[in-house]
């Protein structure tokens, strides 16, 4: 139940105006610190949540595959370019994100991980790390501005700290395809 509260913490703190006009004024920070940040507080405050609800949760998440997809949708929707510019022009979308990340994304994610066994969470981590290198290139090569609210050199720094990211994600991935059979191995023997 602390994590609720930590998470709700976190959520609160993240909402606050100086806080965010602080993370969104520079485009990294607005996509690989506030987004995620989102995401955990909810991830964080699902636990409560399960624990009050758990009906609900085994309803209509009893496999992970409703929840996971629907982290999917809201996670790849506020990848793309434009949907930053808006949250940042818009208030209607920006408070969309304050409510998507953690209540549509980070709960779902919580409830699902544990649900989806490893080959699910390992196929999710492949797609993020596709999803990760391409939009890494593209905001890297793209010749032009992608998003009109931030600077041509913000945009290719998120580039590289994407697919700086999907780096990490490999490393991750081959370090458990190397590792868990080892494992196994010995655990039987």
């Amino acid at each position: 139940m602390k994590q609720s509260l930590y998470g709700l913490f976190l959520f609160l703190f993240l909402i606050l105006p100086p806080v965010a006009n602080l993370v969104e004024s520079i485009m990294i920070m607005h996509m690989h610190v506030q987004m995620p940040l989102l995401l955990f507080s909810g991830f964080l405050m699902a636990r409560g949540l399960q624990l009050k609800f758990p009906g609900f949760f085994e309803k209509w998440n009893g496999n992970g595959v409703p929840g996971i997809t629907l982290f999917i949708i809201i996670w790849v929707y506020w990848m793309i370019p434009r949907t930053m510019d808006e949250a940042l022009t818009i208030h209607s979308v920006e408070i969309f994100k304050f409510i998507s990340l953690p209540f549509l994304a980070g709960i779902p994610l919580r409830d699902s991980w544990k649900k989806i066994k490893t080959i699910g969470q390992n196929s999710l981590l492949i797609g993020m790390t596709v999803l990760f290198f391409a939009l890494g290139f593209l905001y890297v090569l793209a010749p032009v501005q992608l998003c009109n609210n931030y600077l041509l050199i913000e945009q290719i720094t998120l580039g590289w700290g994407f697919l700086t990211l999907a780096i990490c994600f490999v490393i991750y991935l081959l370090y458990f395809a190397f590792s868990s059979p080892l494992n196994e191995d010995t655990e039987e023997s």
